[in-house]
């Protein structure tokens, strides 16, 4: 196979594409629609949190009491004779 790679790359670059001449207006077009849609995109973003924020204020409410902690005594009742309790007096 006898394939001359640089009499191929002349004629590409001898002919003249009748698209070429407007690829760059078309391209800038498309970026600019996409930075619309990206706009867009990041209000409806921004808009679902603000929502999610003050659906949370609403249900939470103002005025929530504290949730009171749990006793650590595992058994409910701390034991007088317990072992570390007996460990802690005077001999």
């Amino acid at each position: 196979m006898d394939f001359d790679l640089d009499a191929a790359l002349r004629r590409v670059a001898d002919d003249e594409h009748p698209g070429l001449s407007t690829i760059d207006a078309a391209v800038f077009n498309r970026v600019r629609a996409n930075r619309t849609s990206a706009r867009t995109g990041i209000g409806a973003v921004a808009f679902a949190a603000v929502g999610a924020i003050v659906l949370g204020t609403m249900t939470a409410g103002p005025a929530a009491s504290p949730a009171s902690a749990a006793p650590i005594d595992p058994f409910g009742v701390a034991g007088p004779l317990a072992p570390s309790t007996l460990l802690l007096t005077e001999r």
